[in-house]
């Protein structure tokens, strides 16, 4: 079957929406619609008494935001196919090492949007623990695990090799946290994660370090390098289409976890990337931005970076203390 998104499309033509608008809330502001005005209610309705209680709460909206957009803009069966098959084409491309509907999610910012709902620091907080950031398409469980002061460099491609360390500590108590998993992947400097190049060793530039009693860390990477996203498939294609760049600015991606703590998902970004303000998964968060520091003394690296880690114990995120991010896979 042909890509969705193989030009050109057969979209209908734009014309001004004349048959309702969205409200707030997914309501639908017009009385007037030449359209059924009790099929979305009925769809709706349609929920048994039994059903999940959140998809219960959240299908509601759901329902009439979708609904609404569809009147308001006139969607034709044919776009409609479309936007199936695009579906349909990103999980096709998806599997272990790559997912390509979360890429897609990613360039219309959604899940950066769901990291700030779920994640926001209170604005009236001064110190902060760790910020979250997306988990991305390109994690991979069961990275190797290496004791510290080793590197994730499995083969010389070049690049600035970077000698990372900092702590990881509690939030609340500032003490160090014993056993804490720093868990560690970006590109190579082609800008390509191990599993998009068969030229790279399989789990190269991934690991995971645990902290000892001190809390301390430290490690060699590299300084990272801005790459675009897969552009490939269907994710790709699509940003094609609005006129988009596929650019990320160079980072960092780790998730920080350990036992009686919530997990962090985040990236960190080098402060001198030309992509910086203009990240195509909207990902960049201003704590997140670190300086690359040119590195004396040291025949392995040159370049450092310190960087701290801080956690939010459950009992204090139970007490109204926000941070941390629900680990899932990609």
């Amino acid at each position: 079957m042909a890509s969705a998104l193989e030009e050109p499309l057969n979209l209908a033509p734009v014309t001004e929406g004349q048959h309702g608008t969205i409200g707030a809330n997914g309501t639908s502001s017009s009385t007037n619609s030449q359209y059924d005005p009790n099929f979305t209610d009925n769809v709706i309705k349609a929920t048994g008494p039994k059903a999940n209680k959140r998809l219960a709460q959240l299908m509601p909206s759901l329902v009439r935001h979708l609904h609404d957009f569809c009147r308001e803009n006139e969607v034709t069966v044919e776009e409609w196919s479309q936007s199936v098959e695009f579906l349909n084409e990103c999980g096709r491309m998806s599997d272990d090492k790559r997912n390509e509907g979360q890429l897609f999610w990613d360039i219309l910012g959604v899940e950066s949007l769901v990291d700030e709902i779920t994640y926001k620091v209170a604005a009236d907080s001064g110190e902060k623990p760790t910020t979250t950031a997306i988990l991305g398409p390109f994690w991979r469980p069961n990275a190797p695990i290496y004791p510290m002061g080793s590197s994730t460099i499995l083969k010389d491609q070049g690049g600035d090799v970077t000698h990372m360390h900092g702590s990881v500590t509690d939030f609340t108590t500032g003490k160090p946290i014993t056993n804490a998993e720093i868990d560690i992947w970006h590109t190579a400097p082609n800008g390509l994660y191990e599993q998009q190049d068969p030229e790279q060793p399989d789990m190269n530039l991934r690991g995971r370090f645990y902290t000892p009693d001190s809390g301390d860390y430290d490690f060699y990477c590299l300084r990272p390098t801005p790459y675009p996203i897969p552009f490939d498939g269907p994710a790709g294609k699509f940003l094609k289409l609005l006129d988009r760049h596929p650019m990320r600015p160079a980072h960092i991606h780790f998730i920080i976890s350990a036992k009686g703590y919530k997990p962090v998902v985040t990236q960190i970004f080098d402060r001198r990337d030309e992509w910086l303000g203009n990240d195509s998964v909207f990902a960049v968060k201003d704590s997140l931005v670190v300086d690359f520091a040119p590195k004396q003394g040291d025949e392995k690296a040159g370049f450092d970076l310190k960087y701290d880690f801080k956690l939010v114990a459950v009992e204090d995120a139970k007490n109204g203390v926000h941070g941390g991010t629900e680990v899932t896979s990609a």
